[in-house]
């Protein structure tokens, strides 16, 4: 007798099904790391619940302000930022990779001082993960990915709202191929990650000891080692630096 194969168990319609499981994937560290939400179709295939249901449950997410939809941008976690972070593709269009580095060097020494005096256990044990996540990664996209989450954890352990919503702003750069392609050479043109691995851990050391002064200081070194390595990634042979961000950024939107 010939058995015919198990066919798949067709996907849950119920929406108070789908609003507790996505309660819990929006609880989880993977995803609260990342900052963002999978697709609505990826979604439905990973809790196996329908589509309209899903649509549902982030809906009911977005009005509790757990979540916030972009359209073509995709699901993200949190409460929408103000409305001004709206224009901040035409701002990446018009910055160059040096003014990026300028801000960062401006705000993330700050951000690692107050994190060092705020940061919970969990906090700094979240931080420690990612750092094995990009470490451990072994293409760009996937360092990026974790060593982004890095940053912004520091940032969001620090405890105040409008400088992780400056960050964010940042932080999406992050985001454009254009970047992830000048990081990559710039790892290739610079410091070894053996180097990046050791200074992460200095930042998180510095912040789990509670230290602000380590904290920044050591946040400031790791940027101004990333800032030199970028120099020298982006440099023409006769020593002019190419605005390569902007450049390619720019020809992106006009596309």
């Amino acid at each position: 007798m010939v058995h015919s194969p198990a066919l798949p168990e067709p996907p849950h319609e119920n929406s108070y099904y789908a609003l507790e499981k996505l309660r819990e994937v929006v609880r989880s560290e993977t995803f609260a790391a990342q900052g963002r939400l999978p697709t609505e179709r990826a979604l439905a295939e990973m809790l196996n619940v329908g589509r309209r249901a899903i649509r549902r449950a982030l809906e009911v997410l977005e009005s509790e302000g757990l979540i916030w939809r972009r359209q073509g941008a995709g699901t993200f976690l949190g409460e929408r930022p103000d409305s001004w972070s709206d224009h901040v593709d035409a701002l990446i269009a018009g910055t160059d990779i040096m003014e990026i580095m300028e801000v960062r060097l401006r705000i993330e020494p700050q951000l690692a001082q107050l994190a060092a005096m705020r940061a919970k256990p969990a906090e700094v044990d979240r931080m420690r993960k990612l750092i094995e996540k990009a470490d451990a990664s072994i293409d760009a996209d996937a360092k990026e990915l974790w060593d982004g989450a890095l940053h912004r954890q520091i940032a969001q352990s620090a405890g105040n709202q409008l400088f992780l919503s400056i960050f964010d702003v940042v932080n999406r750069i992050r985001q454009d191929d254009a970047w992830q392609a000048i990081r990559e050479r710039a790892r290739g043109a610079g410091t070894g990650a053996g180097e990046y691995l050791r200074q992460h851990n200095a930042i998180v050391d510095a912040i789990a000891a509670k230290d602000p002064a380590k904290a920044g200081e050591a946040m400031r070194q790791h940027l101004l080692m990333l800032q030199a390595n970028l120099i020298r990634a982006t440099s023409s042979a006769d020593g002019d630096h190419v605005h390569e961000f902007s450049q390619e950024t720019s020809l992106r939107t006009a596309s």
